[in-house]
């Protein structure tokens, strides 16, 4: 039953478990066969929580979800009573255990999930790739030599694998989209505050964070957000509430959409790797196959000089603060030869900015939101597109150790630019965005491909994506050997 079970999407595995065919003890017990059988090969789980699980399917409730085996990334959202690092050395050391449920994980367990465990990131979600030295590389199950992604690389390198159907991942700059890019995974960035940050933050480096999950199914990314989706009470402000439930949309006909497509990142002057731009140059003819205008845009407002304002100023600054928050949390300062030598370069330049030139960043953030949400703006001059098409990351995935924690910083500054240059927009202008499994290279690393809609359009995004899995579908494909 096993092997018949583990590429199963999580709507399917929950379908079983309501029909009686299959029980959570035995979808539990596979996963778990599963995660001890391949976690070796890829690192991508850190935490085990398999008694935890197994005594908490007495009292299973009946949510969507029921009896599904979930993964929780080890960062923002946390459960109670167990390990919670956050990719940090120190925090491991320290044995720091989570005092409570996020509102998120507890939406997560009303849904019927059943977490098995936590997954691997790299030192405080800070890169592109996870190798924290706190727990060592997570592999891509495509090629075990290169990266999974970050920062939610071990939940991507978790489905991929058929360990579970469905993992938590967050995105403050690409990190849902980045690791589903990298191991051919459906991997939505909702709108902002579309998922609720509570009860610890309303905002979490500053506008920039977004929660969600990793899947491998249209219909899973949308179900779950149904289960999650809606302001916790004392959020700050929330999404505009959707026409109709996520998993709605699902199959329903997008129409004729105007979509624009764009193969150089967010202020840079070179173009993607030939591997993206052929990824997002094959799913344009899709797209006009199916009966959508398609052309090839500008979109000058994606280079305003702000990005670079706003990404070098801001960030920095978000590293010092979570030095400083987790310093009073452990009692003890904590002190910057004590991390990554990347993530210490940039804590110490956040440092250095002034409370003054911080909130300067975010007006030049708030220009840029404006200038790029006008292409969608059917009342702007030029606007009224209903989609840009994107490569997901600037490059294929990276090899193990290029981007890991004993790289020269300036050259992980300047990789992560190329590889991160279509994500961070969406993360300042809090859109939806998606990537999508379309395109493998010459060497079998999956290429993502990005779709972005208007703000708080998850429902075109999702008819237009469910539309492309039907016509390009991915289900069968899975890395060799597992």
């Amino acid at each position: 039953m096993s092997e018949q079970l583990h590429w199963l999407d999580a709507t399917a595995q929950a379908e079983l478990v309501a029909k009686g065919e299959v029980s959570p003890q035995e979808l539990v017990d596979a996963a778990i066969a599963r995660i001890e059988a391949d976690n070796p090969r890829v690192n991508a789980v850190i935490t085990t929580m398999y008694d935890k699980a197994r005594a908490s399917l007495d009292q299973l409730p009946d949510g969507p979800f029921r009896g599904v085996p979930f993964l929780l990334k080890d960062a923002v959202a946390h459960s109670a009573g167990d390990p919670y690092h956050c990719g940090m050395q120190v925090l491991k050391d320290a044995g720091y255990v989570a005092p409570n449920d996020t509102t998120l994980v507890t939406r997560y367990r009303a849904a019927g999930f059943v977490i098995l465990g936590k997954t691997n990131l790299p030192e405080m979600a800070f890169s592109i790739t996870t190798e924290p030295r706190a727990y060592g590389a997570t592999r891509n199950p495509w090629n075990l030599d290169h990266s999974a992604g970050g920062s939610s690389g071990g939940s991507g390198a978790a489905v991929a694998a058929g360990m579970v159907a469905v993992a938590h991942g967050n995105d403050m700059g690409g990190s849902i989209r980045a690791p589903s890019s990298a191991c051919g995974l459906v991997g939505l960035k909702p709108t902002r505050a579309r998922n609720s940050l509570g009860p610890d933050f309303g905002d979490y480096w500053g506008l920039t964070t977004h929660e969600h999950v990793l899947t491998r199914s249209v219909r899973d990314t949308a179900a779950v957000l149904d289960a999650t989706a809606g302001p916790a009470p004392g959020d700050p402000y929330f999404a505009p509430p959707p026409a109709r439930a996520f998993l709605g949309e699902v199959g329903v006909d997008p129409g004729r959409l105007r979509i624009g497509f764009r193969t150089r990142g967010a202020g840079r002057d070179d173009d993607a790797h030939p591997d993206c731009i052929a990824a997002v140059t094959n799913t344009a003819r899709l797209l006009e196959a199916l009966g959508h205008d398609v052309e090839a845009v500008d979109l000058p407002a994606l280079d305003d000089a702000a990005y670079a304002e706003v990404t070098g100023s801001m960030f920095p600054v978000f590293l010092a603060r979570e030095i400083d928050r987790w310093s009073r949390v452990l009692g003890r300062e904590i002190q910057l030869s004590e991390l990554e030598p990347f993530n210490a370069q940039m804590a110490e330049g956040g440092r250095r900015v002034s409370g003054a030139q911080y909130l300067a960043a975010t007006e030049a953030a708030n220009r840029y939101c404006r200038g790029v949400a006008a292409w969608w703006d059917p009342d702007a001059p030029g606007g009224g597109w209903d989609i840009l098409v994107t490569p997901q990351l600037g490059a294929p995935p990276p090899r193990i150790g290029e981007l890991g924690p004993d790289s020269d910083p300036e050259v992980c500054f300047a990789r992560m630019g190329v590889l991160g240059a279509f994500t961070m927009p969406f993360n300042l202008t809090g859109q939806p965005a998606v990537s999508l499994p379309l395109h493998w290279n010459d060497a079998g690393l999956p290429i993502g491909v990005q779709f972005a809609a208007a703000y708080g359009r998850e429902d075109v995004l999702l008819r237009l994506a469910a539309q492309v899995e039907a016509a390009q579908p991915w289900a069968d494909r899975h890395p060799p050997g597992f």
